[in-house]
């Protein structure tokens, strides 16, 4: 039977929209809870059951909104409810981290945490599952705040790059400062510097460090949630963050903590990622007919159509004719028809749509 450091804790962050998904993606049912890759499993429970390698599945907790409960329990039920973290209020990543680095440390004062997005692709398990342990056991012993790299393999626009200060001696980099999705000049410029790295958003450090981090960076909020220490992990609990959730401030655990911290590290990645944002990204990752045109769940007829994604809510036959590039997503109210290139104008699609023909379709 496998052992895991009891120490050792996970947070998957399943609160998002995915809304560059649309119409696949939804408010009532995001990317997260999809399986997206037609694998057998949602991307929320191929985070999970990843994540599950590395902790005890009793320390994984699941930061999502409150509308999500039902959907949460329905895929990982081995989770109890009180490894389901409900955010009453749409906000943005600070809060909800800093609440469950508080509910942590109050249950284990020496827990390591890792907090990861739950629609990441990772094919190297094994690869994730060292950098991961050699990430748990630099944070257990140092009072630091590590952020995993990726190296970049082309001039990405719509990722954050992390700059830093290589250091031949150790595996993990001193960061120098956090770029946010640089123009295409800056980011060829960082590719050919050699000493930068996409940003995973995936995080590992002491809960009681990164408590720390927030009462000395961003005091305001520490208190907010401070001040009902004694109700976490609790029956009053849910009344308590119901009350004071929405009163803390809409900001980015980047933004409030990372980029102002004298103490963060980065550990570049030996393994393949892929933060799956766009129906592109998901191209990338899928396998290719002869023509590589990508399907998932559909059975395709092509003629002269190649370089394709063709998404079907279920499995049905499809006919594209003449077609270079683009994106076909057959939803069971919506059809999508787009050319790759504007793949990131389909939330301002879905927002018209929505604008047009109810919210409901959004």
């Amino acid at each position: 039977m496998k052992s895991y450091n009891t120490n050792y804790f996970a947070v998957i962050m399943a609160g998002g929209v995915g809304s560059r998904f649309w119409p696949v993606s939804t408010s009532r049912f995001p990317k997260q809870f999809h399986d997206m890759l037609g694998i057998g499993e949602t991307l929320l429970q191929h985070t999970y059951n990843r994540l599950a390698k590395v902790v005890p599945y009793e320390h994984i907790l699941i930061l999502a909104n409150q509308d999500y409960k039902g959907m949460v329990k329905e895929q990982l039920p081995k989770i109890s409810d009180d490894q389901i973290f409900l955010e009453p209020a749409l906000r943005n990543t600070a809060p909800c981290i800093l609440l469950a680095a508080l509910k942590i440390r109050k249950q284990n004062p020496d827990a390591v945490m890792l907090v990861a997005p739950s629609d990441h692709w990772i094919e190297d398990e094994e690869a994730f599952s060292k950098d991961i342990h050699l990430a748990f056991e630099a944070a257990a012993t140092k009072e630091i705040l590590i952020t995993l790299g990726i190296k970049p393999t082309f001039p990405n626009t719509g990722y954050g790059y992390i700059k830093y200060k290589e250091d031949e001696e150790s595996k993990l980099q001193k960061v120098v400062k956090f770029t946010e999705k640089p123009s295409l000049v800056n980011a060829k410029k960082f590719l050919k510097d050699g000493n930068y790295l996409w940003n995973a958003g995936i995080f590992i450090w002491k809960a009681s460090f990164i408590a720390d981090s927030f009462l000395k960076y961003l005091p305001e909020m520490y208190h907010l949630f401070q001040k009902g220490a004694d109700k976490l992990n609790g029956p009053e609990e849910e009344k308590f963050i119901g009350k004071v959730y929405p009163q803390a401030e809409n900001i980015s655990i980047d933004f409030a903590i990372m980029e102002k911290s004298e103490f963060v590290y980065v550990l570049p990645a030996s393994f393949d990622w892929n933060d799956l944002g766009t129906w592109g990204a998901l191209y990338g990752e899928l396998d290719k007919d002869h023509q590589k045109n990508a399907v998932v769940n559909a059975q395709l007829i092509s003629n002269e159509a190649k370089d394709n994604i063709i998404y079907t809510h279920k499995p049905k036959i499809v006919v594209v004719d003449g077609l270079k590039d683009y994106i076909i997503v057959d939803d069971e109210d919506v059809l999508l028809i787009v050319p790759k290139e504007k793949e990131q104008e389909i939330k301002e699609i879905r927002a018209r749509v929505m604008e047009k023909f109810g919210k409901n379709l959004g």
